[in-house]
């Protein structure tokens, strides 16, 4: 990487410092003093304000990074079945929408904030997902009207399916957002959300091994490859 092309080239502290503040900021349902203290036991003295200007400068190029990688491997898979959902989010005690795509294997795809959940909502949504990760074989959703409207736009709406329980996948992907959401005290600004969201389902997917359904020496060994790829980032 040529000196003018380095994220780092204008930061006293070193790669590592910087990635591990990242990774314990988005990773972990933590506030900004919560990483500082965390930091300072391990003798790394730095304010909290370091924490969010860090986050906010190297979070997307990480989960860019992140993204890239994912895209490349599984762009020409087609037996993608994806799972669309969206729940509300205050932010300054106005409701906003946050879209989610996930796969079935739970990665995150795509979030995606919007003002209304209506029918040009969902078809901005839709159209971001599919242009970045392809077209998928199915597509579950909810019963939201505004899905099949904007299917029938797209042309795919014969791969939507519907039921009672077949969205369980995509609700249960909000839980981690949900527990960042509360430690940071909720959002001030739209943008801010749509920044942090697309930055944590990367950082998410990356250190989601499935825990619950591996032993714990597969486990271990997805962990340390995981970590391994993470402190190579940007690199």
């Amino acid at each position: 990487m040529s000196k003018s092309d380095n994220p780092f080239r204008y930061f006293n502290s070193s790669r590592e410092v910087i990635r591990l503040v990242v990774m314990l900021y988005v990773r972990f349902p933590l506030s900004l003093r919560n990483v500082e203290d965390l930091l300072l036991e391990r003798g790394i003295d730095i304010c909290h304000e370091t924490v969010r200007l860090w986050w906010n400068r190297f979070g997307p190029i990480f989960a860019a990074d992140i993204r890239r990688q994912r895209v490349s491997r599984m762009r020409g898979f087609r037996q993608w079945r994806w799972h669309l959902d969206e729940v509300f989010v205050k932010i300054n005690g106005e409701t906003h929408y946050l879209w989610r795509a996930v796969d079935h294997e739970g990665e995150i795809l795509e979030s995606y904030v919007t003002k209304k959940r209506d029918k040009s909502a969902a078809l901005a949504f839709m159209k971001r997902a599919l242009k970045r990760h392809g077209k998928a074989e199915s597509i579950v959703t909810d019963g939201l009207r505004s899905y099949p409207a904007a299917m029938r736009d797209l042309g795919n709406v014969d791969r939507r399916d519907m039921g009672r329980w077949l969205n369980n996948r995509a609700e249960n992907s909000h839980l981690p957002f949900r527990r960042r959401e509360r430690a940071m005290l909720r959002f001030r600004q739209m943008k801010t959300l749509q920044k942090f969201v697309s930055v944590h389902a990367s950082i998410y997917n990356h250190f989601n091994s499935e825990r619950h359904l591996v032993d714990r020496k597969t486990y271990r060994t997805r962990r340390s490859a995981a970590l391994a790829e993470w402190q190579n980032l940007a690199a």
